[in-house]
């Protein structure tokens, strides 16, 4: 027996769970939705607006690039921490529960089990999509070694024409489809089941309404995630060619006008800039 089992076979870790299950199941419903759900609408939506044209999209990615400093602080705070508590109690009682649906096939039952596949789709995907775009850390070292590999393609002064570049291919696009549908179901069906959790749809009317809410809400965050993903899967190279013009005529005017810091790193032409 490990240092970390009691006699009864459990762990330390499962004593702490089972000892704070209320309040801990409460945060991770809470979590999902504030501010992982929240930001996923918010993510989900700006990217759809490179729709709109690459002009629109930049406009929005300097935006969220304007903190400077404080943005890992607020990515950090806001995002991963949040994201690895959740995914981690969302694995735990992943493994430890119990679904009946060989037995009763009720829709509750099945909503269990996809809420369970779902949820680990979307953290293998999450994984891959950071380190896709994003290379997780910015340090020059690390980035030498994945970006030849075509990892942490991603250049927010670029951002239209550096996301269609990273997308192009049969592999990503049929990913990130499935990824973004698999995070949208699991934030619609998540919400619906923390108004269980938190007491605020118990009888059966209640929950049917609610179910209501959830799926209207599932299908237009569904067209929105599959809008994002078709304005960065169809452009090609003609239209690349046109975005990078645009975003190097805003990031010039940009910061001439001290809207936004001279970057080279978070442009695709480093030396051109760095001059």
């Amino acid at each position: 027996m490990s240092a970390a089992e009691t006699d009864s076979g459990t762990t330390f870790f499962d004593n702490i769970f089972i000892k704070h299950e209320f309040a801990i199941r409460r945060v991770h419903s809470l979590l999902g939705i504030v501010p992982l759900g929240l930001y996923m609408v918010i993510h989900l939506t700006t990217n759809a607006s490179l729709l709109n044209g690459s002009e629109t999209f930049q406009r929005a990615v300097f935006l969220i690039h304007s903190p400077g400093k404080l943005l890992p602080v607020i990515e950090w705070g806001g995002i991963f921490l949040p994201l690895i508590f959740h995914a981690g109690i969302g694995i735990w009682i992943a493994k430890t529960g119990r679904s009946n649906v060989s037995r009763y096939a009720f829709t509750s039952n099945k909503r269990y089990v996809w809420q369970r596949y779902t949820g680990f789709i979307a953290l293998v995907y999450l994984f891959f999509h950071i380190l896709h775009l994003h290379g997780w850390l910015h340090a020059h070292i690390w980035l030498s070694m994945i970006q030849p590999v075509g990892f942490g393609q991603f250049k927010p002064y670029n951002a239209a024409s550096s996301l269609v570049g990273a997308m192009q291919g049969y592999f990503w696009p049929a990913f990130y489809l499935i990824g973004v549908w698999a995070c949208v179901y699991h934030l619609a069906n998540g919400l619906w089941t923390a108004g269980i959790t938190w007491g605020l749809w118990i009888s059966p009317k209640a929950q049917e309404r609610a179910t209501k809410v959830c799926v209207a809400l599932g299908l237009g965050l569904a067209v929105i995630g599959t809008s994002a993903w078709w304005a960065a899967v169809a452009p090609g190279e003609t239209e690349m060619a046109k975005y990078k013009a645009v975003e190097d005529r805003m990031y010039k005017a940009s910061v001439e006008a001290g809207l936004v810091s001279p970057n080279p790193e978070k442009r695709t032409d480093e030396a051109e800039t760095a001059e």
